[in-house]
């Protein structure tokens, strides 16, 4: 049985959102650390930023494995002790970060309602479940991943009937404060 949780809701006892941030290669958030840090202290969410068991997700070493399973503990963790809006929890990552995220939250979609991808270079899910909402946001000078990455991504997914939020801004490969406030505010919206 669970433990009864008397702290670890929001204001009223109201369950809390959930965001949980991905990093791109090597620990760099792109910025996006912090402007997700601001987001949950504004809006009273919880906030989980895991770091990948080794310079960068698993699924770019070759397959899920390890940073998967490291994932699912955590959010078991993070559930058992706050109370979480099941209807409110997303995903979101910079880089391989935002690769990864893309994956892993088409493959839960039943899961996280929303996954927020800033400069992904691919997906690669090994199956899809639910339709999450997908922002993806990408840099038109951005060297590391081409802009047109993130512009197939999100074609590809709007062809697949999934809503897609895509929008692209000048800058390189970061993760724009604007945009990311955008993306981060639509998260409250049901």
């Amino acid at each position: 049985m669970p433990p009864h949780l008397d702290s670890g809701s929001g204001a009223g006892g109201q369950p809390l959102h959930l965001l949980v941030w991905l990093h791109g290669a090597g620990g760099q958030h792109g910025g996006g650390d912090q402007l997700a840090l601001a987001h949950a202290m504004r809006h009273g969410a919880l906030l989980l930023m895991p770091e990948a068991l080794s310079t960068s997700w698993d699924m770019l070493r070759g397959g899920f494995g390890a940073d998967l399973a490291f994932l699912d503990r955590a959010l078991l963790w993070t559930m058992q002790r706050y109370q979480v809006d099941a209807q409110a929890m997303a995903l979101a990552g910079f880089s391989d970060g935002a690769s990864y995220a893309l994956s892993v939250g088409l493959m839960n979609g039943h899961l996280f309602r929303d996954v927020l991808a800033f400069s992904p270079g691919y997906m690669a899910p090994l199956r899809r479940e639910g339709q999450p909402r997908v922002a993806v946001v990408h840099g038109r000078d951005d060297a590391v991943l081409p802009v047109h990455r993130g512009h197939d991504i999100a074609q590809r997914l709007m062809q697949e009937g999934y809503a897609v939020h895509y929008h692209e801004f000048d800058g390189a490969h970061l993760v724009s404060p604007a945009e990311a406030r955008a993306a981060l505010l639509r998260l409250e919206q049901r």
